[in-house]
């Protein structure tokens, strides 16, 4: 099953929608620091509803501890970013065990980060004038593409 990580977030109603899409999709969830709010923000608690308590959600401080927690785990790092240059989100062949990353709202994946992912795939838009989709719709949107790929309800 794909895992969700946000690097960074700064928006708490975006990470508490992310989260009340985990909590649907069963994914787990892992926010990296810092964290531009408190994990007890109202905003964010108000986003993610009263499904907290089916969010399978894993803090760490830093792009450091999470990259050594993940050296313990099987998967590839699928960094999301509009500076993407694998393929689209559509091209790019999923596996059970990624892990789907998105930056923070206002910076993206930062490059160093971008340079350790086995992949980094963008979502297409049309309108050029465009700069980037909100945060919690590019999550939704890798999210349940990977899952349409991999045949899970």
């Amino acid at each position: 099953m794909p895992q969700l990580v946000l690097v960074n977030p700064q928006i708490p109603p975006n990470t508490g929608n992310i989260a009340r899409t985990c909590a649907a999709t069963r994914t787990d969830l892992h926010l990296v620091g810092p964290l531009g709010f408190e994990i007890t923000d109202r905003y964010l608690k108000r986003a993610g509803l009263d499904y907290w308590p089916y969010v399978s959600l894993k803090i760490h401080p830093s792009i450091e501890a999470f990259s050594e927690f993940h050296q313990q785990q099987p998967g590839r790092w699928v960094g999301f970013s509009v500076k993407g240059t694998t393929c689209s989100h559509f091209d790019f062949q999923f596996q059970a065990d990624d892990w789907l990353l998105f930056g923070s709202e206002t910076q993206g994946l930062p490059a160093e980060i971008l340079e350790q992912c086995a992949a980094t795939v963008y979502i297409p838009m049309s309108e050029p004038g465009v700069r980037s989709l909100n945060l919690s719709v590019s999550a939704a949107i890798g999210l349940f593409e990977a899952r349409r790929q991999l045949q899970l309800d």
